[in-house]
């Protein structure tokens, strides 16, 4: 491995790694697309409660365990894909370095996939365990008491446990931008280092700048 391969590969793990702590400290001082939808998803849940019929919110429920099954059977399919090769021996790997990646040793391009996979496996998991977490949000909607009362606390118990459910969702589909980022390590060290501020800098302004996060930032505003 070359001075600049362990550049960049210590480049894109202080992003993977240091981007969700990086995110909530955004969240606390100016605000993020991820904190205004724990707000939203917080008042989503304290007006499922006073619902009569609560038919739509099952149904916003199933959109969302349907959005992570396609995610999760997705990345599955990916990981065989990169398993496939970096386990299907030496003419496998000969084969797949034929086809346009940086020529290095066998190793190293191991160690290349290696990382891609790993992106990848970390993401299927974050996807099983938002699903694990919506099916449980999804009991506590058709348990909601009809008792005024205990609205406001039962609200705020299924907002725990609806808001970690999507933040999995979210670290997930956040695999998928590392993960080509990691791929690019393929074609070379610059490569990866381009890659990762790419997808850094866009999962950011997503947050941050994006139509879709002013929007929310104002309908939070609203609601509120």
């Amino acid at each position: 491995m070359t001075f600049l391969d362990g550049a960049a590969l210590a480049l894109f793990f202080v992003c993977w790694l240091g981007y969700g702590p990086l995110l909530g400290l955004i969240g606390r001082k100016s605000g993020s697309l991820n904190d205004d939808m724990l707000h939203v998803r917080r008042i989503w849940m304290q007006a499922m409660t006073r619902r009569e019929m609560r038919l739509v919110d099952s149904q916003l429920m199933g959109h969302s365990i349907n959005s992570a099954s396609f995610f999760a059977s997705t990345n599955l399919l990916l990981i065989a894909a990169v398993a496939g090769i970096l386990f299907g021996g030496e003419s496998r790997l000969q084969g797949f370095a034929a086809v346009g990646a940086e020529d290095v040793p066998l190793r190293m391009l191991e160690g290349k996939l290696a990382l891609v996979l790993i992106c990848l496996a970390r993401g299927f998991l974050d996807f099983i365990w938002a699903l694990r977490q919506l099916n449980y949000t999804l009991a506590l909607i058709g348990a909601a008491p009809e008792d005024e009362r205990e609205n406001a606390a039962f609200g705020e118990a299924a907002a725990n446990l609806i808001n970690p459910a999507l933040a999995s969702f979210s670290q997930g589909v956040r695999g998928y931008y590392f993960a080509l980022a990691a791929a690019a390590w393929l074609f070379g060290p610059l490569w990866l280092g381009a890659g990762v501020f790419s997808a850094f800098a866009l999962l950011l302004w997503r947050q941050e700048a994006s139509p879709a996060a002013r929007a929310i930032r104002a309908a939070r505003r609203l609601l509120e």
